[in-house]
C-alpha cells in the first residue's frame, strides 16, 4: 500500500498539468474537497492542491502545444540523475534532464521502454505528499502499457520495483512494491494497454480514495467531467470507476472494501 514513508522507487508526488487551473481547481474542489495555493513568486505558477491543509498533489497551467491535460505520477530517487542515467541505458528517454527545484529537491521527467512519461523526485526541503490512502487523496497508481513483461523489466531496472503476479477473476494482475518491500508494500498495478479499449497511447492512472465511487463518478458528470466506463466491484479490493476532468485528465476512483 501507499504510504508517506517514502522509499526510493515508490510515489512520492504527482501533479496535474491543465490548460485551465481556475476550472480545474472548481472542479476538483467541488470533488474532493481540495483548495489550490500558489506555491509563491519563484515557483513559475506552479501551485499545491490541499486537503484539511494537507498536500494531496501539485499542478499548473499548461500550453496544449507543450502536452496534453494529465496527471503525472513521480517516484522517489536518491539520486535523479542516477536514475535518468539508468532509464536511458534500459531503453528508455530522458524528456527533461535533472534539475534543482530551488531548495525543495531534484526532479527530472523519463520515459519508460513504451515512452510512458513518469517523474522522479529527489526530496530536499519537501520530501513529498502530506497524505496518501485517506478519502480524497491518493491511494494506487496503475500503467496501461503495451507490453507489460517489458515495463516490469524496465522498472525493476531502474527503481528497483519488485513485481509480483496476483490472481484475479480473468487473468492476473501484476503489482509492484519498493525493493526489499515486503507483503502489502504494493503501491502500482499494471494493465496491458489492450484492457482500455478508449486508448490508443500508454498511460499512467493515479487512483484517489472516496467514500462512495458510483456518486463521485455522478458528481463528475456533473461538473463537466467524463466517465470512462462503469463503475466495477474487485473482489477484496473495492469498487473502482475511471473518470476524467473536464479538460481531458484521466484518473479513477477506489471505495476500498470493507475488511
Amino acid at each position: 500500500m501507499l504510504t508517506t514513508r517514502f522509499v526510493d522507487g515508490a510515489p512520492n508526488w504527482l501533479d496535474l498539468a491543465t490548460p485551465d487551473m481556475n476550472g480545474a481547481q472548481a472542479f476538483y474542489r467541488d470533488l474532493f474537497g481540495w483548495e489550490y495555493r500558489l506555491a509563491g513568486p519563484d515557483a513559475g505558477g506552479y501551485g499545491m492542491f490541499r486537503l484539511n491543509d494537507k498536500v494531496v498533489a501539485g499542478g499548473m497551467t499548461v500550453d496544449p502545444d507543450q502536452g496534453p491535460p494529465a496527471w503525472s505520477i513521480f517516484f522517489q530517487s536518491s539520486d535523479a540523475d542516477a536514475t535518468a542515467q539508468a532509464a536511458e541505458d534500459a531503453g528508455g528517454t530522458v524528456r527533461f534532464k535533472p534539475m534543482d527545484v530551488m531548495d525543495q529537491g531534484r526532479m527530472a521527467v523519463l520515459a519508460d521502454q513504451a515512452g510512458t512519461p513518469f517523474g522522479v523526485w529527489q526530496p530536499a526541503a519537501n520530501k513529498g505528499l502530506d497524505t496518501v490512502n485517506e478519502k480524497g487523496a491518493l491511494c494506487w497508481t496503475e500503467l496501461y502499457t503495451p507490453d507489460v513483461e517489458a515495463a516490469t523489466g524496465f522498472f525493476a531496472s531502474v527503481l528497483g520495483w519488485s513485481i509480483e503476479q496476483m490472481p484475479f477473476s480473468g487473468g492476473t494482475y501484476t503489482i509492484a512494491s519498493p525493493a526489499g518491500g515486503g507483503e502489502d508494500s504494493g503501491f502500482c498495478g499494471m494493465m496491458p494497454l489492450s484492457a482500455d479499449p478508449r486508448a490508443s497511447t500508454p498511460y499512467w492512472l493515479p487512483y484517489f480514495a472516496v467514500p462512495d465511487a458510483d456518486a463521485t463518478r455522478g458528481r463528475v458528470q456533473e461538473l463537466g467531467g467524463r466517465a470512462l466506463g462503469t463503475a466495477v466491484d474487485i473482489q477484496d479490493v473495492g469498487r473502482i470507476t475511471q473518470l476524467a476532468d473536464p479538460y481531458g485528465a484521466r484518473f479513477a476512483v477506489l471505495t476500498p472494501s470493507e475488511r
